[in-house]
């Protein structure tokens, strides 16, 4: 089969793939006689294909412009999408309030507000960002990306909950300063690449009570919400920390910025350990950490599972490319995918060693 080597902005749809093409697999992404639809157009993309052979006529300029949102590439490591931009934005400017809380002044809930619910907003538009946060994040500035991407998970969490669009507010901004009483520990021991001594390590467990100090006399902040910052690393079993709090000594509150806090920090590249699927974190906290939170958050995080929509495009550990075609509500991190150029559909309730690696969303 011959064919005509085309810009994948100007491959037409329904036309076919002449050959094999190959991604970062052993096997070929899309098989040689593939007819193109929108969905082999996003293979491309995510796979970062520039040209492929395929048959039929280059299309016109003003075709390829009426085209233009089914060729938009998905690059993750692309800086300029509108959100990325603005969530960059808001990182550099809490990362300015984080080095003057080290210099000893006070948290501006203001600010902190103005940072923030621009994209509070532009997340509960549309959930599915709460999956692709930790792709923004590295590991230099863990700290900061940290503060805002837990401030918008919590505010999908709490959304979830139905909470009020105030009380979402609220609860998301407390997340966001959570850690605010890490500026009082020493940055080499907040950013040690090794393993933490004894001492350091109950240093970092002392954080709770320093943000809670900078928290107290804050008016704008209500006071369940200096609590749920107290006690965010609190586990209902004894396990957390600063006072080994149980049970339902701990607010619910605490424990949506918690689950969202260890959502994050889990799924996130840092110093000393690789990034880790969002899909497999929901599985590790629904399963590994069950009785340490209360359930409602937990349960809340597991329902923005179903954001994940059929239809909706998703890359699995194997590098493959599919769509979801089944969702089982009893199992919504294990979906029933097929495969994109492929006549293959695979249930990953079933297939145990593959798992969702991404959601692959446009900005």
């Amino acid at each position: 089969m011959e064919g005509v080597l085309t810009k994948i902005p100007e491959v037409r749809l329904g036309s076919i793939v002449c050959e094999d093409i190959m991604g970062s697999t052993q096997s070929p992404i899309i098989k040689k006689g593939t007819k193109v639809t929108r969905e082999v157009i996003q293979v491309f993309n995510a796979f970062q294909v520039k040209t492929a052979y395929v048959t039929g006529p280059v299309m016109s300029t003003d075709v390829i412009e009426q085209q233009t949102m089914i060729t938009t590439p998905l690059n993750f490591d692309e800086p300029l999408t509108p959100f990325k931009k603005r969530y960059r934005n808001a990182v550099e400017k809490f990362k300015n309030e984080f080095l003057s809380w080290e210099s000893g002044a006070k948290i501006s809930i203001p600010n902190v507000r103005e940072i923030i619910l621009p994209l509070i907003n532009d997340t509960l538009r549309y959930r599915l960002r709460i999956f692709t946060l930790n792709e923004y994040s590295n590991p230099r500035d863990y700290i900061y990306n940290h503060a805002i991407s837990t401030a918008l998970i919590t505010a999908v969490i709490a959304q979830k909950m139905n909470y009020t669009k105030g009380e979402v507010i609220q609860l998301a901004l407390a997340s966001m300063i959570a850690d605010s009483g890490m500026a009082k520990i020493p940055k080499k021991i907040r950013e040690k690449a090794g393993p933490l001594s004894q001492y350091e390590f109950q240093m970092i467990k002392e954080h709770p009570r320093d943000s809670l100090l900078m928290v107290k006399e804050l008016p704008l902040v209500k006071t369940e919400m200096k609590i749920a910052i107290f006690q965010h690393h609190e586990r209902l079993d004894g396990s957390g920390y600063p006072c080994n709090s149980v049970g339902n000594t701990i607010t619910v509150c605490a424990h949506i910025l918690a689950v969202a806090d260890v959502f994050h920090a889990m799924t996130c590249e840092r110093i000393y350990k690789k990034a880790t699927s969002s899909f497999n974190v929901i599985e590790m906290i629904q399963k590994e950490e069950f009785g340490k939170f209360h359930i409602e958050p937990v349960q809340a995080l597991l329902d923005c599972v179903t954001d994940v929509g059929l239809g909706t495009s998703v890359m699995l550990s194997n590098h493959s490319i599919g769509q979801i075609v089944f969702t089982n509500k009893n199992n919504p991190t294990r979906p029933v995918v097929k495969i994109v150029g492929f006549d293959e559909t695979i249930d990953l309730s079933k297939s145990k060693d593959l798992y969702i690696e991404k959601v692959l969303v446009k900005d």
